[in-house]
């Protein structure tokens, strides 16, 4: 394989991760925007929307590439495993947002910050509790359909990721651009005491918030088990701190700004693992971290803005 064909295929395989980080990257940005809030949960909400992808898809007898029992085609099966995982992890984030943080909106200080750090503990021990330590087989039915670029590989699984992600992304997108509900949330995120002297019912907007963020995680959950072919209790804290990193180089609370550090991110993580190594992937990753907070913290498309308390 010559040095183009290699760059080509880790600018394949770039993609497909970083198609799952700007997903996860997009919950923390939309929590972030209205709340100011890093949701710490989101890493395991996305661990646990992974399983319940797994869970779906064995349900209806897929196990490795055999469909042992389902009454709908392939297409329906994988849709159905996205819905269920989405609008699962969708409810966890209403739940935590409505009976857990709710509550401490108006306290000052990192009260909210720390009592997501608890939850995404407790999500982590309920599965951990309930399905083990063990790396789980995520069911994998895509058809073993490829297509050589010179001497790259595409894959149908690579295909899909980007289909779904871009469907996924150009509909929040449309949603928060065009959208009653949408306009609301970014007149919420400007001035929340204002958009509700204006009439915008600020409960309903920060829930919306939490429950497209968390839904976008269990969609990048199903993406993680599709692409790796396994489900496990710790994958949660390594993705999320990446898709973390994604949206703060993009700008946190900025929408097309986390699209393009999950894209960033994925293609730096392909990429350094080809040339230095995959062991010096997590140095790489979040010395920009470091980076950008020291000298761009607004990140590549946020602006600074003063603080909204």
């Amino acid at each position: 394989m010559t040095a183009g064909d290699l760059f080509l295929q880790q600018a394949i395989n770039g993609l497909s991760l970083g198609a799952m980080y700007s997903l996860l990257a997009l919950g923390f940005t939309l929590v972030y925007g209205i709340m100011e809030l890093i949701n710490f949960a989101h890493f395991n909400v996305f661990m646990v929307g992974s399983m319940i992808a797994m869970l779906v898809l064995q349900a209806f007898g897929l196990s490795g590439q055999q469909t042992i029992l389902t009454g709908l085609p392939l297409v329906g099966v994988l849709l159905v495993g996205f819905v269920v995982s989405m609008v699962g992890c969708g409810l966890i984030g209403v739940f935590i947002e409505r009976f857990l943080l709710r509550p401490l909106r108006n306290v000052k200080g990192p009260a909210a910050m720390i009592t997501t750090i608890g939850v995404s503990y407790i999500l982590f021990n309920v599965v951990l509790l309930t399905l083990g330590t063990d790396s789980k087989n995520f069911p994998n039915p895509l058809p073993p359909i490829k297509w050589e670029i010179g001497g790259a590989v595409l894959r149908m699984r690579e295909v899909l990721i980007w289909g779904i992600a871009l469907v996924l992304m150009g509909g929040l997108t449309y949603f928060v651009t065009y959208t009653k509900l949408g306009k609301a949330m970014r007149a919420t995120a400007q001035d929340p005491e204002a958009a509700r002297m204006m009439g915008v019912e600020v409960d309903k907007v920060v829930m919306s918030a939490f429950f497209l963020g968390s839904a976008l995680a269990g969609a990048s959950g199903m993406i993680f088990g599709l692409y790796y072919n396994l489900a496990k209790v710790d994958i949660g804290f390594a993705a999320g701190l990446r898709a973390f990193t994604a949206a703060v180089l993009g700008g946190i609370g900025n929408v097309p700004g986390a699209m393009l550090g999950g894209v960033l991110i994925g293609l730096i993580e392909s990429g350094s693992g080809q040339v230095i190594g995959a062991a010096w992937t997590d140095v790489v990753i979040f010395g920009i971290l470091v980076l950008v907070l020291v000298f761009r913290p607004a990140g590549l498309l946020g602006r600074l803005a003063p603080n909204k308390s």
